[in-house]
């Protein structure tokens, strides 16, 4: 999506060679009309899919998450990183390592709200090596909720996540694949 490759050279920051900051648009102060965007997108993409359900990971990918659930015209559930008195009841849960913050989460779902008739879009800001989408895929997958795609905001095209998932047959749509990043000069190269 040039869209957001065109905002990620503008306002995106490279850290490091593994590190881009999208915290003025993406994650911490968000855009929403650039979120409409993608949604938009993400709706053309899965175009046909059955899809009844939006799925995400607790915090950065539900703002994004209910824009897109909202184009749909779905229900948006995020995967919680914690227990609550308020989560009662059967759920299913698996535990990610967390690139951006570098430490694991077990993650929660309630069985009342992912089950065996959903057809789930996975959604989410950023991939990495890919943990919280392949917990989110678990999730599913002991919900007996089928997974139509999953749709990434930015991939990290030089980290293994995407081409993994891939791989393994799910159909990954990542609105913006940077593929290198070089700290500095602060250049991002994208997948085409």
């Amino acid at each position: 999506m040039k869209l957001l490759e065109e905002r990620i050279k503008a306002d995106g920051v490279v850290k490091s060679d593994q590190v881009l900051k999208v915290d003025s648009f993406l994650n911490h102060q968000m855009d929403i009309g650039l979120f409409r965007q993608m949604a938009r997108q993400w709706r053309h993409d899965f175009d046909g899919a059955p899809i009844n359900k939006v799925l995400t990971i607790e915090a950065s990918g539900i703002a994004i998450a209910a824009i897109v659930a909202e184009e749909f015209g779905v229900p948006v559930v995020f995967a919680k990183k914690s227990q609550s008195v308020n989560l009662d009841g059967t759920v299913y849960s698996t535990r990610i390592t967390s690139f951006t913050h570098k430490r694991e989460y077990d993650v929660i779902v309630s069985a009342k709200f992912l089950g065996p008739d959903d057809h789930v879009l996975i959604i989410d800001d950023f991939m990495a090596n890919g943990c919280a989408m392949e917990g989110l895929v678990q999730i599913c997958e002991a919900a007996g909720a089928t997974v139509e795609g999953i749709g990434i905001a930015v991939e990290k095209g030089f980290q293994p996540g995407g081409d993994s998932l891939r791989a393994k047959g799910y159909r990954v749509d990542s609105l913006a694949i940077v593929e290198s990043m070089d700290s500095e000069t602060g250049e991002i190269a994208f997948r085409e």
